[in-house]
């Protein structure tokens, strides 16, 4: 009971570090102290590094077969047989998601105090650069379809404000609208994709949903499932620029 009450105060640290950064930041957007907005922005991101070990630390010390932490937080929506948590769920996969965003991440911000040294809006910058942390973390946590797209969405209009970040140049601007257009494409068949298994299984969870798999299969029941599969991987050829919607990368870089 220790272990999962230290697990979700770590998660919610996690979490929570670079909103609290995105805050910070976003309240004073006009300051032009490159230093101070970098170096909060850098400590947030490394707080939630920090969390992401202690974490994946507690995960490696699980037996195989129960390696996962969940944290139920608040009951986020409740409409008839439709329920989603704001619950996130830290398995294999995510440990090492997680390390990844706030590790690397962590890096970028701390190389982002140099390069961004010489512009005019600093906050305005780690503001954008913490609540897309922030977004990643839930997208890669959320212990549910409808939380991902939370992050899902999120992560895609960070990207819009930072591609577009010097809007003042239009060709820079319009790459950023560019990439905002075209993710939303992709968003279309993830909510699309959603839409079905929610029709097919009766809920978004994915522990709910891997459990109630064998038993669709076994109905030879596979024809809106593969839809579905395929609207989500749509989805995930838009934010991850595949072809065919991969043309707002060249512009972005």
């Amino acid at each position: 009971e220790t272990t999962m009450d230290n697990s979700k105060t770590l998660l919610a640290i996690l979490i929570l570090a670079p909103l609290v950064g995105f805050i910070f930041n976003g309240l004073r957007f006009r300051s032009s102290n490159g230093i101070l907005a970098g170096s909060v922005a850098t400590v947030a991101a490394a707080i939630s590094f920090a969390c992401s070990v202690l974490l994946v630390m507690q995960l490696a010390n699980l037996p195989n077969e129960a390696r996962q932490i969940t944290a139920h937080f608040f009951t986020w929506m409740s409409v008839g047989e439709f329920r989603a948590n704001a619950a996130f769920l830290v398995d294999p996969i995510s440990a090492i998601m997680i390390l990844v965003i706030t590790g690397v991440g962590s890096l970028i911000h701390l190389f982002s105090i140099g390069y961004m040294s010489h512009d005019e809006r600093p906050s305005k910058y780690f503001a954008y650069l913490n609540l897309f942390l922030f977004n990643m973390l839930i997208l890669v946590l959320g212990d549910n379809l409808p939380l991902m797209f939370v992050g899902w969405e999120g992560v895609g209009l960070c990207s819009y404000l930072l591609i577009g970040f010097w809007f003042s140049d239009p060709a820079k601007a319009a790459a950023g609208m560019k990439a905002f257009v075209v993710n939303r494409i992709g968003d279309a068949g993830f909510l699309v994709g959603m839409f079905l298994l929610f029709s097919v299984f009766g809920t978004l969870t994915f522990n709910d949903l891997l459990g109630r798999l064998p038993l669709i299969a076994e109905l030879s029941w596979s024809g809106p499932i593969t839809l579905a599969c395929l609207a989500l991987f749509v989805g995930a050829s838009g934010k991850s620029a595949q072809i065919p919607l991969y043309v707002w990368l060249p512009d972005a870089m």
